[in-house]
């Protein structure tokens, strides 16, 4: 709990009505997308950078501990207050599009924007912001740098560290920085931009960001194939794309999940295929899409593919669309409680770890429907217990240690990105070694000596 001389001084800083520590605020800015509750001892909404500088000062001064939020869509923990402390949330006032830039092709936004929201602002000028995480409506840009955001449009375009031009941060003794330059070429110091992107909070807490915009495509298609087993549908992505053909997504649904969403839905799926790819290309003419689909279905066809749809309209789209963007939800006929991971590896490497997939959950008798990115080689890994049964969680976590070490044996990663949070803290050994993590450390006590920026996560 706070003192009340530190919540007066923040009243005194703010204004009461940006500064509050009641029930109702703890509990709303406990929880994350995990559903773990940490109370903090307040919340505080800052209104521009130079209180972010202020808080910073006097929560370095008085060792008072600091978690920056955005949306609180997080899988893995990043914004949870797990040391109670300040929840610094910037959804109320610092939530603006500062500039959009036409010659250059940058914006410039607050932490507190929502990604859609960019989108469509810059969509409306005929310029595109790629990076599209599934909570793309709700969730910050302030959140999607700090975790490193994805999408399903990352097989094409990348993520949003791709898009990070430079960035404003304040330090924990409220010095202000600025990392990177609106150049498109910058080779000047440490790239601080980039040790900011992904570090979830621990370092700085970023205040403005410069992000890279690019010319929209005229046009997109859609298509999906039907494949009689995962090991067919795996060759194909990468198969396809060594052909010299760039998706814009390239999406996968396991039988478990093409059941789940026809259970729960009844829109006619394949039950009996053991995956489907769903696939988007974009362009500035039909010829140029219908060139890209006439490549992806031929090797698909080479692969095993069954059946090859294209989408002739945009409702067709959308239909062959709905059984991805609602797998998460209907996978829940499979247990009350999913340990849901974003495990990452090289694309040639897919057959290899949905076999290894296969074979951890028959060992310890546990059903793992897997969806995913896999046009980038990152798949949703979602190992279905009973919540209420502890013995069920256990050998679901052990389960989840055994897909970890396999993901890093194939030369693979944690997250592709969820990040790491507090969740797959205890799993950072798996991918670094004692010095990688020693390094770790000490590029944090080097910004952060006091360690008042959301401590405990990242196993820092």
């Amino acid at each position: 709990m706070l003192e009340t001389s530190h919540l007066s001084h923040f009243k005194r800083l703010l204004g009461e009505e940006n500064v509050y520590d009641d029930k109702a605020h703890l509990l709303a800015y406990c929880y994350d997308a995990t559903r773990t509750r940490y109370l903090p001892d307040a919340v505080l909404f800052p209104r521009h950078e130079e209180d972010v500088a202020a808080i910073l000062t006097y929560c370095n001064e008085h060792r008072i501990v600091i978690t920056p939020r955005g949306a609180g869509s997080g899988f893995t923990g990043g914004a949870l207050p797990a040391n109670g402390g300040i929840v610094l949330a910037f959804e109320k006032h610092m939530n603006k599009i500062l500039e959009i830039d036409m010659e250059n092709m940058v914006a410039v936004v607050q932490p507190g924007v929502i990604n859609m929201h960019l989108q469509k602002a810059v969509e409306e000028l005929g310029l595109f912001y790629p990076p599209d995480p599934a909570s793309e409506e709700y969730s910050t840009l302030g959140g999607n740098v700090s975790e490193n955001a994805g999408g399903m449009r990352a097989a094409k375009y990348g993520i949003t560290k791709d898009y990070v031009m430079a960035l404003r941060a304040v330090l924990p003794n409220g010095e202000v920085i600025r990392a990177g330059k609106r150049t498109i070429k910058d080779v000047a110091g440490y790239n601080i931009a980039g040790i900011l992107i992904a570090s979830e909070g621990t370092l700085a807490v970023i205040t403005e960001i410069t992000l890279k915009l690019i010319a929209k495509p005229k046009m997109a298609q859609t298509a999906m194939g039907v494949f009689p087993s995962v090991d067919d549908a795996m060759n194909a992505v990468y198969k396809t794309m060594a052909l010299g053909v760039t998706p814009v997504a390239m999406e996968f649904l396991d039988n478990y999940s093409i059941r789940a969403v026809e259970q729960k839905f009844h829109k006619g799926l394949p039950i009996d295929a053991g995956a489907i790819l769903i696939t988007d290309v974009d362009g500035n003419s039909q010829d140029e899409l219908s060139q890209q689909l006439d490549i992806i279905e031929k090797a698909f066809h080479e692969n095993g593919c069954s059946h090859f749809k294209r989408a002739q309209n945009e409702q067709e789209s959308k239909d062959l669309w709905f059984a991805r963007r609602n797998a998460s939800q209907s996978i829940t006929i499979y247990g009350s409680k999913k340990l849901n991971e974003d495990i990452t590896v090289p694309r040639s490497k897919l057959p290899a770890l949905l076999k290894a997939i296969g074979e951890i959950a028959q060992k310890y008798d546990v059903t793992v429907p897997c969806f995913g990115h896999t046009g980038d080689g990152n798949v949703h890994t979602n190992v279905m217990v009973d919540g209420s049964d502890p013995k069920q969680l256990e050998i679901g976590h052990h389960a989840i240690e055994e897909i970890f070490k396999a993901t890093v044996a194939l030369g693979g990663t944690l997250s592709g990105e969820h990040g790491i949070g507090l969740s797959k803290a205890p799993f950072m050994h798996l991918a670094f070694s004692d010095a990688e993590m020693e390094l770790f450390r000490s590029i944090k006590k080097a910004f952060d000596p006091n360690n008042i920026l959301n401590p405990s996560k990242m196993g820092l």
